[in-house]
């Protein structure tokens, strides 16, 4: 049962990483703070992989052909997954494409049954449902939209988004489940340096041909910029030793409380109320995985 405690930790870590990046979205803009998770983050992957080789007194598993499928596919996804949530973000309905893109959990599942066969039990469908439907609650504001034609974009644009990062959560799973017999912690970390390595180059190649401002700004703020990707990197190695652990679909819906740590900044940190709507998504998000951990 150790995954409901790395996953537990994994939802705060990215509740904490994800209010590092706000405060540099007014600094490098959206692009430049989302990069900082990659680039800022790999170096902590790297010392993580050193402690867990040395914990595990061996060497770190080669990768198989599976695995780099696995796994590559994993990272593009991921990046794809980000960069639709920004589409999504930039056709003006936060609340709309946040609320989409929880369908993650969702989408896990139905993916994970399709790629890696494994199993979807009526308990596991149930608490997804419940779980998904409450954090859709508690994000998507009312009298937001008008539900127009206009208005269904980011709800697409969210839905995408969350199918890829659906599609990553899956293949990383695959990927460290191609990594054979080595301790379920070092096969997570090594996916983690390998999955990191792979969309650092990318983004950072991209970002230093059509995005260098953002690039180079992220480098005079170095200081925040390192603190946001050592949470990145923390909140991503909990991540995948949930995936070592258990299945993606699991992981995913337990994350979903991430939605309570949220609010509970909101309420505690930035002193806002907790409306009524928002009491009865978070309160579906805990028998939906109330429904998860009684199946398990």
């Amino acid at each position: 049962m150790l995954w409901i405690f790395v996953t537990v930790v994994a939802a705060a870590a990215q509740t904490a990483r994800n209010a590092m990046q706000s405060h540099l979205t007014a600094t490098l803009g959206t692009l430049g703070a989302t990069q900082v998770r990659f680039i800022y983050g790999w170096p902590f992957a790297v010392v993580f992989l050193g402690v867990t080789a040395a914990l595990a007194g061996g060497a770190v598993p080669a990768p198989t052909p599976s695995f780099l499928v696995h796994m590559g596919g994993g990272a593009l996804a991921q990046i794809a997954g980000t960069a639709l949530l920004l589409a999504a973000m930039r056709a003006r309905s936060f609340s709309v494409a946040t609320a989409f893109n929880k369908t993650e959990a969702v989408q896990t599942a139905l993916f994970a049954v399709l790629i890696l066969g494994e199993p979807l039990t009526a308990a596991l469908a149930a608490a997804v449902v419940i779980a998904t439907v409450g954090v859709m609650l508690a994000a998507v504001k009312p009298g937001a939209q008008n539900w127009d034609a206009q208005s269904l974009k980011p709800a697409l644009y969210g839905i995408a988004s969350g199918g890829a990062f659906a599609l990553a959560s899956v293949g990383f799973r695959g990927g460290i489940l191609e990594l054979g017999s080595a301790p379920y912690y070092l096969r997570a970390t090594t996916t983690l340096v390998w999955s990191l390595t792979i969309q650092t180059l990318l983004l950072g190649a991209w970002m230093s041909l059509f995005a260098r401002p953002a690039l180079l700004g992220s480098f005079a703020v170095w200081r925040r910029s390192l603190t946001a990707g050592f949470f990145g990197a923390f909140a991503s190695q909990c991540w995948f030793l949930g995936f070592s652990l258990t299945a993606a679909a699991n992981v995913r819906t337990l994350g979903l409380i991430e939605v309570i740590f949220a609010q509970l900044i909101a309420t505690r940190v930035l002193g806002q109320r907790t409306t009524l709507r928002e009491a009865l998504g978070m309160a579906l998000v805990v028998i939906g995985v109330g429904l998860l951990l009684l199946g398990v």
